[in-house]
């Protein structure tokens, strides 16, 4: 092997080196806590770009390397591994296991698919209407965990349907060509018998067939150990996997509860200017909501025509007749529904379980009106989404599936114990684990960044943005917001960021929601790695998705997500709040004073 080959080959180890040592210079040299975090930041977040190591080994850096540099104590980090969405996720988890054991997510994908169609496209869009409306009132993670094994079901069944279309039409071709050989056969005598010879490979799929047959092979993604028949089945998983993420987030935008940077925004702003009246539960989603609208149709247009291309003659041309292809697909598939039979047992207790788990969430705080949480008084705030979750997960290893029975010696079938919906060895079988730990990485990271102060270091450095013209200033913020909350979570970001941001409003008599506002909405941006958002990682845990997959689409939909934020900041959203002009609910401080 030359030079070269060795290169390729320990490519990924000669990475670790040379990060590890490229960057070690950041702390020895500056020797502060914010540099020794940042190097820290640079190695995970290169790390977990380029895959160097696995995400969830990567994922554990912060616990090894923030003790010593003295950021943080091994006791500290640990505790941040281990959050609230932990618990979501577990008792959400246990709904999807229940779901996909007894089937009912294959029911409501059949389902779906018949009522929308097998286009790809218009089912994407539905997918992704249906996600950010549900994200509206539910958390944009539960959103997300509910979803997907819905959306994973209907792209195996499209995937599935397909081929069984194209095998049956390559059946009526073989028998056509057949039965033509046939009637030459009987009119030409023996020289026929000569042709029909020759053109026994196309019977046989040894020539034309051959060359339909290899595109259609099953081909195996090398990182997840997944099959998929063509690279087009699997841009379309991607597709799907992409848009629940991404529409998950884009719907939390439309309420103040849909996300926790809104209601940190709101505590925020309600703390420091007390007498603004201007901002409430129908205010903010008459702003919000038209925003939340066109990053959601961009989305979908940019991720179609990313993954599977956008034809729009072909996609809005009116009337148009359904192909052979289409119309075998949607035959297979209601066959698929019809062998489901009658709902059972398990799966309405199961559906009723989701329906109760959906409701009791957006009815704990819906913000408009008082939430059942009300009812434990001082204690509502300590009643979060995660509480829902595994009253609701526990009831599976509670409620009664089916009787076991044994057969005594004397021949007699007698009932002995009752099996739950799900067992703890199912629920390990669902749980993914790897992910736990990597998103847990990700508030390591975030309490590390905020504790040395380097999110502040990072913040202060905002503070020359005075002398720029106001629409530079909220596409740099914006810009500057978006980029840091891709490494460090939402949360954190906006409530290192907003302290930072008001009193720079107010030294530069602007009006903060000018500012506040846009960079709020652009801390969920957080669409280019797993580990950015929950949402992100649940949807990369299904396997289909490599990190640069997910770059090269987050990318795109984080410009169209600044683009579109700064347009309505100069047009509805202005005129809705006067924002042009300096508003008396804040406070007047001299321009020659900095914050």
């Amino acid at each position: 092997m030359n030079l070269l080959s060795y290169i390729l080959v320990y490519r990924r180890l000669l990475l670790i080196v040379v990060c590890v040592l490229g960057f070690l210079p950041l702390p020895l040299i500056i020797r502060t806590k914010e540099a020794e975090c940042a190097y820290v930041l640079f190695i995970v977040a290169i790390f977990w770009v380029t895959e160097a190591l696995p995400l969830s080994v990567t994922a554990l850096l912060p616990g090894l390397m923030f003790p010593m540099f003295g950021i943080l104590p091994s006791t500290q980090v640990a505790s941040t591994y281990f959050k609230d969405f932990h618990l979501l996720l577990i008792g959400v988890i246990c709904l999807a296991t229940s779901i996909e054991k007894w089937n009912l997510h294959k029911r409501i994908a059949l389902r779906m698919v018949m009522m929308v169609g097998v286009n790809p496209a218009w089912l994407t869009l539905g997918f992704m209407s249906s996600t950010a409306f549900l994200s509206m009132w539910l958390s944009n993670t539960s959103t997300a965990a509910m979803v997907m094994p819905i959306v994973e079901a209907v792209s195996q069944q499209i995937i599935s349907a397909e081929a069984e279309a194209e095998a049956n039409q390559m059946t009526y071709i073989n028998e056509a060509a057949n039965a033509g050989l046939a009637i030459d056969e009987n009119a030409m005598g023996q020289e026929t018998k000569e042709k029909k010879e020759k053109t026994k490979p196309f019977t046989g799929y040894s020539n034309d067939t051959g060359e339909i047959s290899s595109k259609l092979e099953t081909r195996k993604n090398s990182t997840t150990g997944k099959k998929y028949r063509s690279k087009k089945d699997h841009m379309i998983c991607k597709l799907m996997c992409l848009c629940i993420a991404y529409s998950s987030t884009i719907g939390g935008l439309t309420t103040v509860t849909g996300t926790s940077t809104n209601l940190i925004f709101t505590e925020h702003f309600n703390i420091r200017y007390p007498d603004c009246q201007c901002l409430n539960f129908g205010s903010w989603f008459l702003f919000s909501f038209p925003v939340a609208f066109i990053i959601l149709l961009l989305s979908w247009i940019w991720l179609q025509w990313l993954f599977l291309g956008f034809n729009f003659k072909e996609m809005f041309k009116c009337g148009k007749t359904r192909t052979a292809k289409e119309k075998s697909c949607a035959a297979v598939i209601k066959q698929e529904y019809q062998k489901l039979g009658p709902m059972r047992y398990q799966e309405i207790i199961t559906l009723v379980l989701f329906i109760t788990m959906a409701l009791l969430w957006f009815s704990r705080d819906p913000g408009f009106v008082p939430g059942w949480s009300v009812l434990f008084g001082k204690n509502s705030a300590l009643v979060t989404d995660s509480t829902v979750a595994l009253i609701i997960g526990l009831l599976f290893f509670v409620i009664p599936a089916k009787i076991l029975t044994k057969t005594t010696p004397t021949g007699e079938i007698v009932a002995f114990d009752y099996s739950p919906l799900i067992t703890w060895k199912e629920f390990q079988s669902f749980m993914p684990w790897d992910i736990a730990i990597l998103v847990g990485g990700g508030f390591a990271l975030a309490n590390g960044c905020e504790v040395s102060g380097l999110s502040l270091w990072i913040g202060n450095k905002l503070s020359p943005l005075s002398s720029l013209p106001m629409w530079l200033i909220i596409l740099i913020s914006s810009l500057i917001v978006t980029s840091l909350t891709e490494v460090a979570s939402n949360p954190a970001t906006i409530t290192i960021l907003l302290p930072i941001l008001s009193p720079l409003a107010e030294a530069i008599h602007m009006n903060p929601l000018y500012v506040l506002l846009p960079s709020t909405l652009c801390t969920s941006f957080a669409f280019l790695l797993p580990v950015a958002n929950p949402p992100n990682a649940i949807v990369f845990s299904y396997g289909h998705l490599k990190v640069i997959d997910m770059v090269k689409a987050g990318l795109g939909v984080n410009i169209l997500g600044v683009a579109v934020v700064m347009l309505g900041m100069f047009t509805w959203i202005s005129s809705m709040f006067d924002l042009h002009t300096y508003p008396s609910w804040a406070p007047i401080i001299s321009n020659t004073t900095m914050p």
